[in-house]
């Protein structure tokens, strides 16, 4: 990554030293956390990526994009993307159905 302009080095720094902020850390994390507000688009191409990696379930990425499951799919749908129903392997449920006979 790039490091920040030397502007925003100055803002960063002056914000901490007026006691805004307790570490320069503090500042690009509150400056994150807005952006994602800000920008709720960010968030739902966010979750569509961390999905699609599968690094997070369905319902995971619906929540963090704002969404229901179901709106979450129809979006995945709307942008040519499947998802992939997750179910256990047949004799693993079969043993299941077994026991409560």
């Amino acid at each position: 990554m790039e490091a920040f302009s030397a502007d925003i080095e100055r803002k960063i720094k002056a914000l901490v030293k007026v006691g805004i902020y307790s570490s320069e850390m503090d500042v690009i994390k509150d400056a994150i956390k807005n952006l994602f507000r800000e920008k709720s688009d960010l968030n739902v191409s966010a979750a569509i990526e961390l999905y699609r990696e599968g690094q997070i379930s369905l319902n995971k990425a619906a929540e963090m994009a704002g969404m229901s499951a179901i709106g979450f799919k129809e979006l995945l749908i709307n942008r040519g993307l499947t998802w992939e129903i997750e179910a256990r392997p047949c004799d693993e449920m079969d043993k299941k159905l077994k026991k409560y006979m």
